[in-house]
């Protein structure tokens, strides 16, 4: 028998390997484009980024070994440029000498893989300008870095490979960007848990352009502009394009071979395609999924290789070995983060209108009283009727790959969350809990359908009319000091049995705390005491905040510190916290207990688990009069210093940035006003003070985009959207607007006096650093949603003003 393959690497490669080792006569040929035959591709990344120094360990074979030990007939540098299937032959362009010649087969498979997505964008042609397939690219790119020496790279898209290149490009020594095309990065995973993603991201100084679309591209002097369509233009050394990729399928469609509706070759379930002689299989494929019960395009090697091991068996047997589909499991790297997904998203399961419910749980690594224990995040998909699992998301630092298997073979089973609940695993203080975080996840799901619980969801709060609501924070005073959701009240767990008086039975009781445990007990209290209409948010404070916080926008700049600063001196005591696997507020009780006992001078250096630490400890200081020496994370681990000072300089670093910072309202929507505004907020910064503008009302179109996404409104608020300016170069002027022409005449002096225009002032301002707010009361009263502000602005209330007019000594009123 004859057999033809196409495409080595993954597929073709594991294909060509089994056939030999099931027939040692068969006669097999492997015909590859390129000049490697079998390399890892996914180690790509990280030969740039240095992980892996030695090139040559990429290379599973190369074409000698391969060629000697499987004895297969491998042509490197050969393209094949045509399928002939009524006659069996395929034909091949020889790329090192040109020669053109035909091959006939008895069998063929097809492993074409997958090609980058290159979209015909002005500029993006440029020498500076990379996409990541192949050894080649590879090294075009790891060349580009060693002789060019860039500082800065953008990477146009946060999937997988983009976020594995961020990684990698930062190891490098590079400051990079990401832009994305939707609201987040990992498409895969739902929004709040590529929100844990875009948090970590900001921690390692990668800025995150989101929701954003690319229109072009412009290179001088090595120096690359991407021009955005909603936001100002960004420049970079070095930009990556790792938009996604799509089924090469050119050479199956010209040869007839059937497509699905996603683009990629159909195949049966033995792998083979409309014809019985071909075979194909990897990233060229729509592969079947029996999560959402049909096809999809799921480019993993995983799966390519099972498939190639199954298509070599089938040819030798005349198909005896079915595929059993592909459920899309995969992981991924990111900085200190693992990633993981299985099974059907949220966004998958809405858009196939298939019902299902979702449940978010936070636990530990290992047992929190084992040393390094680190966060974990789980969100599972399940059916309400039967509690079929359809999907699982675990993101942390530790032990994710082991759970997300768990999660993977129950759903490739078909099985459910009692499934969960009882599934058995290996248990020592070191490498988990006595009930894991997979149990947990069940055990929460069973009480969500045995109507033990009732859940709301983050953006389902977010959406919710507050007036019918109570909102209650059921942690400690000092947690819920340290933030919390805007409205709520606190009532610890362990008060709520004699607070019952404060609770309506006339509202909706919205019950939280930092991940749903503490939130859940109180709701089976409330529920057995008479309370009708009770909710706990899942996931609890922990998956709200990290959903609603605002991650879009350049990176905060490191903390540089004085290295006489960070270092103790010998006559200096430092008391070290091991305060990991601790949720908020725990690890500010410890700080708080050990600077109690410490003198001045002396220092605390701690070290964190809980992610959200960071915030919690910049408020502490604040409020105690501390002195944050340094703070760093890596590997999961934050670690902090602080400074205990004397009573002198403490007073000092409480009001230190209150003594001359400028505070604006603007509650005008005139242009004249708008402009005074700014003009103003420009003189203060250019002066070296800090300003703040915070706009109500009318002055909240001052900030609206230009081009604003589609956002869901009732009516009023359309009506609302249909009377005001859509954005600043809408506005009139409060004086002498002539029926709206006062404005554009107003535009057009200021112009020819070459006096910078109102949106010209925006962004001066915004570059230096003003703090936009918007104010979240008016922004529900005039039906305006956030993504219809500008970027980088802050929506706030009435105290985040207030917070700002304490550290100024000039308030306007505009």
């Amino acid at each position: 028998m004859k057999i033809l393959i196409i495409g080595g690497v993954a597929g073709g490669a594991t294909a060509a390997a089994r056939l030999r080792r099931m027939d040692e006569t068969a006669e097999i040929i492997l015909f590859e484009r390129g000049e490697y035959v079998s390399y890892a591709n996914c180690g790509l990344p990280y030969h740039i980024g240095g992980a892996i120094s030695e090139r040559d360990r990429l290379f599973v074979q190369t074409v000698d070994s391969f060629t000697n030990r499987f004895n297969i007939d491998i042509r490197i540098k050969s393209d094949v440029t045509r399928i002939n299937p009524e006659e069996k032959y395929i034909e091949v362009h020889n790329l090192n000498t040109s020669e053109k010649y035909v091959e006939k087969y008895d069998k063929l498979i097809v492993s074409t893989g997958a090609e980058p997505i290159r979209p015909p964008l002005p500029g993006i042609d440029s020498s500076n300008i990379f996409s990541l397939r192949n050894v080649p690219d590879m090294d075009r790119i790891k060349r580009y870095i060693e002789l060019n020496n860039p500082k800065t790279a953008i990477v146009i898209g946060g999937g997988f490979i983009g976020l594995e290149m961020v990684e990698n490009l930062k190891d490098a020594g590079l400051n990079v960007s990401v832009i994305e095309r939707s609201n987040q990065v990992m498409a895969p995973i739902d929004f709040p848990m590529a929100a844990i993603i875009h948090q970590h991201l900001k921690q390692k100084g990668v800025s995150l352009y989101l929701g954003e679309e690319v229109e072009g591209f412009s290179t001088q002097n090595s120096r690359t502009e991407v021009l955005l369509k909603n936001r100002n233009n960004i420049s970079a050394d070095l930009v990556i394009l790792s938009i996604g990729v799509r089924p090469e399928v050119k050479l199956a469609k010209e040869a007839g071979l059937t497509l699905g509706s996603l683009g990629g070759i159909r195949v049966n379930d033995y792998m083979q395609t409309s014809d019985e002689s071909i075979y194909a299989l990897g990233d060229a494929i729509e592969v079947f999924n029996p999560v959402i019960n049909s096809y999809s395009l799921i480019p993993l090697a995983g799966p390519a290789n099972k498939q190639a091991r199954i298509v070599a068996d089938n040819i030798l047997t005349d198909n005896k070995h079915k595929y059993a589909g592909t459920i899309g499991t995969s992981i991924a790297k990111v900085f200190d983060l693992t990633v993981a997904a299985t099974g059907a998203s949220s966004k998958l399961l809405d858009r196939l209108n298939i019902t299902h419910t979702t449940s978010y749980t936070h636990g530990s690594s290992h047992a929190n009283y084992y040393p390094g224990a680190l966060p974990l995040s789980i969100k599972i998909n399940f059916s309400p009727e039967d509690g079929k699992l359809l999907g699982a998301q675990v993101v942390g630092f530790d032990g994710v790959d082991k759970r997300i298997d768990l999660f993977a073979q129950i759903i490739k089973k078909g099985g459910n969350i009692y499934d969960l609940e009882e599934i058995e695993h290996a248990y020592a203080p070191p490498y988990s809990s006595a009930k894991d975080p997979v149990n947990m996840a069940g055990f929460v799901a069973d009480n969500i359908l045995s109507n033990k619980v009732n859940i709301i969801h983050w953006d389902e709060l977010g959406k919710s009319d507050r007036s019918g609501l109570m909102i209650i924070d059921v942690r400690t005073k000092e947690e819920h000091e340290l933030g919390n959701i805007q409205g709520s009240i606190n009532i610890p767990l362990d008060e709520i049995r004699n607070r019952f008086s404060e609770i309506p039975n006339n509202k909706k009781i919205i019950l939280y705390c930092a991940v749903g445990l503490r939130g859940y007990i109180a709701s089976r209290i409330l529920m057995q005491n008479g309370c009708k209409d009770v909710f706990n948010l899942s996931g609890g404070y922990k998956t709200y905040s990290t959903s609603t916080e605002d991650y879009s926008g350049a990176a905060n700049a490191n903390q540089e510190k004085d290295d006489k600063e960070t270092k103790a001196t010998k006559n200096m005591k430092t008391i070290k916290i091991d305060a990991c696997g601790l949720q908020c507020p725990g690890p500010i009780m410890q700080l708080k207990k050990n600077y109690d006992t410490i003198a001045e001078g002396d220092r605390l250096e701690i070290k964190v688990t809980d992610q959200a630490f960071g915030e919690d400890l910049n408020g502490w200081t604040r409020m105690v009069g501390a002195k944050l020496l340094n703070m760093d994370s890596s590997r999961g681990v934050i670690t902090a210093v602080i400074e205990k000072q004397p009573s002198d300089k403490k007073a000092s670093l409480q009001s230190e940035e209150r003594k001359d910072n400028k505070t604006l309202v603007v509650f005008s929507d005139d242009l004249d006003k708008a402009l005074a505004s700014f003009v103003i907020a420009n003189g203060a910064l250019a002066a070296g003070k800090k300003v703040s503008m915070f706009f109500t009302f009318w002055g909240l179109s001052i900030i609206k985009k230009p081009q604003k996404p589609s956002v869901k409104k009732d009516f009023m608020s359309k009506m609302f959207g249909f009377m005001l300016p859509s954005n600043s170069k809408k506005l009139g002027l409060s004086k002498m607007n002539m029926g709206g022409m006062g404005g554009m005449m107003m535009r057009s002096i200021m112009k020819n006096k070459n006096i910078d225009s109102l949106e010209v002032l925006m962004k001066q301002a915004i570059d230096n650093g003003v703090e936009i707010i918007a104010c979240s009361m008016s922004m529900d009263v005039m039906g305006i949603k956030k993504e219809e502000l500008m970027d980088n602005v802050v929506v706030g209330g009435v105290a985040a003003y207030l917070d700002r007019t304490d550290s100024a000594n000039a308030n306007l009123f505009i």
